[in-house]
């Protein structure tokens, strides 16, 4: 995807056909908003472009993967409320998801993730 833009989109792990619900942060105000002030999130958020994410003042944990610029998972991490996350090489997107949800969608390292925009 060339540009991103705010709003909602639908996430493909892999090979399996299953769309999860994703919500597309791509402005500055969205992604600094990201998943602030919410008791949980239906599906998943993509923060792009962002390389680390911080959990201070969330109300749940939550699971972060990092991706490459072609949306392949870096890493996968849980992180508790009042958290920073170190930046990490090469990525240029974060997805974000409540924790325990990417280990149920298979999301592992090595994944590469596809984005359906409406």
């Amino acid at each position: 995807m060339a540009h991103w833009y705010d709003g909602p989109a639908a996430l493909r792990v892999g090979t399996d056909p299953t769309r999860i619900p994703l919500e597309v942060a791509a402005s500055y105000r969205a992604r600094t908003r990201g998943l602030l002030g919410r008791d949980g999130i239906d599906g998943a958020m993509l923060l792009t472009p962002a390389a680390s994410v911080h959990t201070f003042r969330m109300r749940f944990a939550i699971d972060v993967a990092y991706l490459d610029r072609n949306l392949r998972v870096l890493d996968v991490v849980t992180m508790a409320p009042g958290r920073l996350g170190l930046p990490r090489l090469r990525a240029r997107h974060v997805l974000e998801a409540a924790a325990g949800a990417m280990s149920g969608w298979g999301l592992t390292a090595g994944t590469t993730l596809a984005v359906d925009t409406p």
